[in-house]
Order: C-alpha cells, then structure tokens, then sequence
C-alpha cells in the first residue's frame, strides 16, 4: 500500500502548481505526474509532482532521477491523447543504490494532461492562490477520470472528518473504494512559529526548530535581547507584540510561544493569540504566575475558554530542566499540534489515546 507517513513539502509543491500554470498559461496546456503510491525506499515522497510543458521542458521530480525519462515519454503521450495514465515503475537494489536510497521498491505516477479551456481548468488558480494566502489544500482526484475536487481549509464548507485530518497533518494518501482509486493530495503551508521573548530559551528553540523547516520569527521590545548576534539569520522584530505579530500573521499554521518571562511583553501576545485559529499558544512560567495571568487576561476581556487554550506549563512534560530541555520539550509540544498524535482511527482520522512511549 501507498505510504502516507511523509507529508509533502510545501515549497516544492507550491513551486509546483505556479510553474504548471504558468505553462498552461502560455501553452495551452501542460502535463502534471504525481508520485500517488511508493513501496519500499522512495527518495519523492507521496505527493511528489513533475510538471512537463509541451516543448519538453520539465519542472520537478518523481523519482530522484530513477525512471524520470520513462515518465517524460509517458507525459508527452499524455499531451497528445488527453488521456490520464497510471504507471507503476519497480527500482531496483542496484539503481534505488546509484540514487543514494538504501533499498529498492516501487513507485506509482499519476500523469495528467491540464486544459487552459476545459471545464475545470480553474481549480489549479485556486490552488495556487490558496497557497498564497496560507490555507490548507486537499486536493482529491478520481483516478479514472482525473475529475478534480479542491477543498480549502476555512472555504466556510464542512468537510468529512478525514479531509480534516489532512489539514492538520498534510498526508496524501492513495485510497480504493467502492467509487474507485481516488488520491487525496494535501499540501500545507509551512508551519510557523511565532516565539515572543528573545532569551537563551529562545536561542536554543530557534536553533532546534529551524531544523524541522519551520518558518522562525523572533519577537521582543527589548533591542538588547533581540539582536542579530544573539539571533543569525532568523527574523527579528524589536516590537511590542501588539505591533509586531498582525504585521506577521496569524493563522491556522502558526504557533505561538511566549517565553519572555515578562507579563506587560507576554500579556500583549496571549491577548492577540487566544483570540486567533492558530494552531498552538504555549507560556512558560509556574502554575502560580499563570493563575494571575489568567486574572490579568480576563480583565482584559479574554474568556475562560479563550485562556484554556494557553498550555501552560509550556512543553511536553518530560521533566526538562535546562534551557536546551526546555526548548525540546517546547518544540516537542509544537510538533505534536503540528502533526498530532501519531495514533488516529486510519478511517476518520480521530486521535486515537496518545501513547507517550511510542516511537
């Protein structure tokens, strides 16, 4: 079966539907392939897109660089006819080896021929201006037709439970049912992080976090503590956090985490983020200052329910003392509202008990 446990990767994606409509804009037309299933070592995951134009040009990858030329004639066939293809492509030991993969496997690629003038042509602008705006995409294909139905995250519509669970953990998945093959492909934006308190916590989660490829801004008045020295190449905002975090955005991908120890700093952030769909709002201190906080934020016009939201202590609780355990826990915690619990019900996507122990 398909595996759906790498989601994919949101710049490759993204990269991927501007160059397909731009070249259908100038073409005419243009051929997509999709890695819709892979068994064994695959080095593109689930999700994965190659984009041909009709002079032969081509964006992107499906395989590392494995069965590319066969997808390339597959896809000028498809140009042609109209006719969308399914291909299956076994990887050998000693090729999967020549492309740096531990093993071999399989692959299947969905190709697709896209019509600047057909009746469905616009759901890839919409796409594409979904991804401008930070929304989350579903976007699921009927194999057999390459009939198209887009769902975007806050399009005001209701969406079955495990169109939701994409949302949250952008997995694409390959699914037979009675109606047939259909691929749900989920692409999301980056995950964000907003860290409000430039400290020597903040540093280290900085540091951890950017390797996850999540997008890291720093927020803090205070000049002294927010500098570019203490801080490479991460954006920095010398601002109260009333001014900085709208500038940025908040959004249904982005946490928050408020670690400046400060309340007149810390307060103006909670405010803006328990009243937001963002994803996560974690604040560290005792459970005795969060009891005054939560004084000083519904005076200030929060609600309880909006204050519950708060996961205070921050970080996952594994009995972190220093600084550097802090900000794993921390960032553990922001993984876990990232992705959630890695046990769900495989049909409806509901958490399943978390199992704090598993690996």
């Amino acid at each position: 079966m398909s595996d759906p446990t790498k989601p994919l990767d949101s710049d490759a994606a993204k990269s991927a539907f501007a160059t397909a409509e731009s070249w259908r804009a100038r073409d005419g037309q243009v051929a997509t392939a999709t890695v819709i299933g892979t068994w064994g070592s695959a080095p593109v995951p689930v999700g994965g897109q190659m984009v041909v134009a009709t002079n032969g040009e081509f964006h992107g990858s499906v395989s590392g660089g494995c069965v590319e030329g066969e997808v390339l004639a597959a896809a000028e066939d498809v140009l042609h006819s109209g006719r969308p293809e399914t291909l299956t492509f076994g990887v050998s030991d000693e090729t999967a080896w020549d492309a740096g993969l531990p093993c071999g496997g399989q692959i299947e690629v969905f190709v697709e021929r896209l019509d600047r003038d057909s009746g469905d042509a616009n759901w890839l602008d919409q796409a594409v201006a979904a991804q401008s705006e930070r929304s989350g995409l579903v976007i699921e294909t009927d194999l057999e037709t390459a009939q198209k139905t887009l769902h975007v995250r806050g399009g005001g519509k209701a969406v079955p439970a495990d169109i939701a669970h994409r949302f949250q953990t952008g997995k694409s998945e390959l699914k037979t049912r009675d109606a047939g093959r259909r691929f749900y492909q989920a692409v999301l934006p980056p995950a964000r992080v907003i860290v409000v308190g430039a400290t020597h916590i903040a540093q280290l989660f900085a540091e951890f976090a950017r390797m996850t490829g999540y997008a890291i801004h720093i927020v803090d008045p205070r000049t002294a503590f927010a500098s570019a020295e203490r801080f490479a190449s991460v954006p920095l905002h010398a601002d109260w956090p009333q001014d900085a975090i709208p500038a940025i955005g908040l959004d249904a991908y982005t946490a928050v985490v408020v670690v400046a120890h400060v309340s007149h700093i810390d307060d103006e952030a909670l405010k803006l983020a328990v009243k937001s769909d963002c994803l996560y709002i974690g604040a560290l201190g005792s459970r005795r200052n969060h009891e005054k906080r939560t004084a000083r934020l519904l005076e200030a016009g929060c609600t309880q329910d909006e204050i519950n939201r708060i996961a205070c202590p921050i970080g996952l609780d594994i009995g972190a003392q220093t600084p550097a355990e802090i900000a794993i826990a921390i960032l553990g915690e922001v993984i876990l509202a990232v992705r959630g619990p890695k046990h769900r019900d495989p049909e409806t996507g509901a958490p399943d008990v978390l199992r704090k122990h598993a690996i």
